[in-house]
């Protein structure tokens, strides 16, 4: 017997080849009429097409989209957004170009239109993340939700295999941490299981044929239903983790989630038994910690903090912030034990049973 509540959110989902081609009939139905493309600097062409599929509902394009959406580029994309009399914003791109469309809309209320080119899930939820000072903020906010997402296929094609084995991963994180959640529900479990099959069977069709377009709309599937979780339920230790080691000593996102996964699902395995039967059932039977770890061996992914620059001397500074404000988690965190996850995630080992 389930004893549970569940809220849907409003966000329309236009998923299809070619889909992109519709943003300026999305930006009418808005009641809008200049609309601010934002981007980063890399995706700057791709912001241009959209740039002329709009004519004159455009904006024009700001490409200053940052990782981990440094306070002072989130001032002055609203100072930007203002001066061109932007009355909604189209990011285009992954979570850092949805993190700033975010941040401008919390401050501006400006409408959201998301055409997501990477596997992150930001787009289908209503949290946000500010860094300042080396300390990344996040919060939830129905006014940064997205009021439509776009997934096209074919825009993700470009994204190369090791940024959407990474990206992949990064959003089974969102569904593998839905599925312990303390305000799960039997929606989301459903949701969960089913988007981290979907993702990991693409993820290793894109090895096979990185052009494959089926596998690339099975991983924008696969996204759409992780981020979905991650917009409905809470997280625990493993974005809690994540946060502080992105905001805090600038490790790149979704490398970060991905090295930390295998570990944080080690930890909260006694704990949450369900959760892990599921992970284990869509991953193909081996035990959810190890088939998350075998998976991104099979991707080569990196599989230490050390492959991305962190140094081991900052390892028990990052305990004590992931111990000073935790995150709720089925099992408590425990310092000794947290030390112990971060130092193998450091070098790379196996996860252990902390």
């Amino acid at each position: 017997m389930f004893d549970f509540e569940y809220t849907s959110q409003p966000t329309r989902v236009i998923f299809g080849v070619g889909r992109s081609a519709s943003v300026a009939e999305e930006v009418r139905a808005l009641g809008a009429t200049k609309a601010l493309i934002i981007c980063t600097a890399e995706q700057t062409t791709q912001a241009e097409d959209v740039s002329g599929l709009l004519g004159d509902l455009s904006a024009g394009v700001f490409a200053e989209a940052k990782m981990h959406v440094p306070i002072e580029t989130a001032r002055r994309a609203c100072e930007h957004a203002h001066a061109v009399s932007a009355d909604c914003v189209v990011a285009i791109g992954g979570g850092s170009t949805i993190g700033l469309g975010k941040a401008i809309a919390l401050e501006s209320c400006l409408s959201i239109i998301a055409i997501p080119t990477t596997y992150a899930g930001s787009e289908m939820t209503p949290i946000y993340g500010l860094t300042e000072n080396g300390l990344k903020r996040t919060g939830r906010d129905l006014r940064v939700l997205p009021r439509t997402v776009i997934y096209d296929p074919t825009l993700s094609r470009s994204l190369p295999p090791r940024l959407s084995f990474v990206s992949g991963i990064n959003a089974i994180a969102h569904a593998a941490e839905g599925l312990y959640a303390r305000d799960g529900n039997p929606v989301m479990s459903l949701m969960a299981e089913e988007g981290i099959r979907a993702m990991a069977a693409g993820l290793r069709r894109i090895k096979d044929e990185p052009d494959d377009i089926r596998a690339r709309a099975d991983c924008l599937y696969g996204t759409w239903l992780c981020g979905t979780v991650l917009g409905q339920v809470g997280m625990a230790l493993h974005h809690k983790l994540c946060h502080t080691l992105g905001g805090t000593f600038n490790l790149p996102h979704a490398e970060t989630h991905a090295i930390i996964l295998p570990h944080a699902l080690a930890y909260n395995k006694e704990a949450a038994p369900d959760a892990m039967l599921r992970i284990s059932r869509a991953l193909g039977g081996e035990e959810a910690h190890t088939a998350i770890f075998e998976l991104e061996r099979e991707l080569d992914i990196p599989s230490g903090l050390r492959e991305l620059g962190m140094v081991e001397a900052d390892l028990d500074k990052a305990c004590d912030i992931a111990l000073s404000n935790p995150y709720w988690n089925p099992r408590p965190i425990e310092r000794d034990a947290l030390r112990s996850l971060l130092q193998d995630a450091w070098v790379g080992n196996r996860p252990s049973l902390y």
